[in-house]
């Protein structure tokens, strides 16, 4: 018979400061990825038909599943507390470290994109060493700010949500009255939105990623109010927006700019401008938009680097990463040395991957593709555990219940792991323009992140005191 793991904790640790509100906002801060559009958007007008299809068959049943998980066990920790339920602390373990580290090999890209938009807007020759300053500066500015307490540090995601549907709204809108008074930049019609095989499938996995993050919140699970009932909510809630924000903005794009004019670092400010024109006043509204676009960048890594340190906190706390990662902060009680050690790795990718690169485009979608891989492998381990633990762990009240039986459960996990499998071959591998130096690059880097993964776990391992989420 199966074992269950006790809960991770049985009293709380951390003061609930956490809302629906708030949840809802940092969800939306989490998944709402203003800096990912201009990839999105680069597939073509086929873009659409992939994010209706992906919203429906996977976004939707990732979002149930998460929902039940995050009300059935809200523990400190969020994904791997379900894994190490469900598997013991061996899969734990590694999925701690991949959650965590994952978000430091992140960082760098987000923030050489940050460089590369502020360079358009005010130092259009600013050379790359530069733009790895500005990178270095806005890492340990994150890494500060994820230490301060949680209900000081929310608002920045809170903040970094109202804006980041502000810039959606203002690009779908402004894409559509762009296009009714100049035509659409792109042809919409049955055969543009019908998808095709070619180039363009390297930013496929793009949208399975903008698509992910609703467990993140429940890695603060001991620092909400009332997590039983405002997790599904707040999921159904900032889903919705998701979605919603995310189509219309990539609409607003595709009408006001030719794909081959799309890149991946000017995307956003070229779409400003020419929503905007040159006027005074359409000037203002584009430096505005873009400063407003900066800031979200900041804010979607200090929402990602809290939910992942108190994922590696609670690991270390438990054993299953080295004790390093339990240090936290005598004041704030956060996880101090997690948060530092993000800094330290995020540094040091960045200046090992930038004497790779020839530019600052290369660099940043060599590092986010390296980075994606490592992050979406312990999705995985979500879908399975919410598998098993519907199986040897039933009688923990569900508070939100995913509609159907064990078949329809099973079906709906099967196809969001299935959509993660896809994202991950298509980061690696680039139909119709194969690099073999890339993808040794990407795939090269994942393999060295799993070997040092599992010599941590080796030298966190400690005795198991009867624990019995030893597998």
């Amino acid at each position: 018979m199966a074992t269950i793991a006790e809960p991770i904790v049985a009293t709380p640790r951390f003061r609930r400061v956490l809302r629906r509100l708030d949840m809802t906002l940092f969800t939306v801060c989490a998944i709402l990825i203003v800096d990912q559009l201009a990839a999105s958007a680069a597939i073509g007008v086929q873009s659409i038909f992939w994010w209706v299809l992906t919203f429906v068959l996977f976004f939707i049943p990732y979002g149930l599943i998460t929902a039940e998980l995050g009300s059935a066990y809200p523990e400190e920790g969020g994904i791997y507390a379900w894994v190490r339920r469900a598997y013991g602390k061996r899969w734990a373990g590694r999925t701690a470290w991949l959650w965590w580290v994952n978000v430091a090999f992140w960082m760098p890209s987000v923030y050489i994109l940050f460089a590369g938009i502020l360079a358009e807007l005010v130092a259009p020759d600013m050379s790359l060493l530069a733009k790895l300053a500005i990178t270095l500066g806005l890492t340990w500015l994150t890494v500060g700010i994820s230490i301060v307490t949680l209900d000081v540090g929310k608002w920045v995601p809170n903040v970094g949500a109202a804006f980041k549907a502000a810039i959606m709204l203002a690009i779908g809108v402004g894409g559509i009255a762009y296009a009714a008074r100049h035509g659409a930049a792109n042809e919409f019609s049955i055969k543009t939105l019908s998808p095709s095989w070619g180039a363009s499938f390297a930013f496929l996995p793009v949208i399975v990623y903008n698509f992910l993050g609703f467990e993140l919140m429940s890695g603060a699970g001991e620092e909400m109010k009332n997590p039983a009932r405002d997790v599904p909510r707040a999921i159904v809630t900032s889903g919705s927006v998701i979605a919603f924000f995310y189509i219309l903005a990539t609409v607003g794009i595709l009408l006001a700019l030719p794909v081959k004019e799309i890149g991946l670092i000017e995307g956003l400010p070229d779409t400003f401008r020419r929503l905007f024109g040159n006027s005074p006043a359409g000037s203002a509204a584009a430096t505005t938009l873009t400063a407003m676009a900066l800031y979200t960048f900041v804010a979607n890594m200090v929402t990602w680097t809290i939910g992942a340190n108190r994922s590696a906190a609670e690991a270390a706390q438990r054993g299953d990463l080295p004790a390093i990662f339990a240090s936290t902060h005598r004041r704030f009680q956060t996880p101090v040395s997690a948060a530092i050690l993000t800094g330290v790795i995020a540094s040091v990718v960045l200046i090992l991957y930038a004497l790779l690169a020839s530019s600052a485009e290369d660099l940043f979608w060599t590092i986010f593709a390296f980075s994606s891989v490592v992050f979406l492998l312990p999705y995985f381990l979500l879908f399975l555990s919410f598998l098993k633990l519907r199986r040897i762990d039933a009688d923990t009240p569900r508070p939100y219940r995913v509609p159907g039986g064990q078949g329809t459960a099973l079906a709906l996990s099967g196809l969001c792991m299935l959509f993660i499998a896809q994202a991950i071959v298509f980061f690696i591998y680039q139909p119709g323009a194969f690099d073999p130096a890339y993808a040794l690059a990407v795939g090269g880097g994942t393999l060295m992140t799993l070997l040092a993964g599992e010599i941590l776990i080796r030298v966190g391992k400690r005795p198991d005191h009867g624990d019995p989420a030893n597998g």
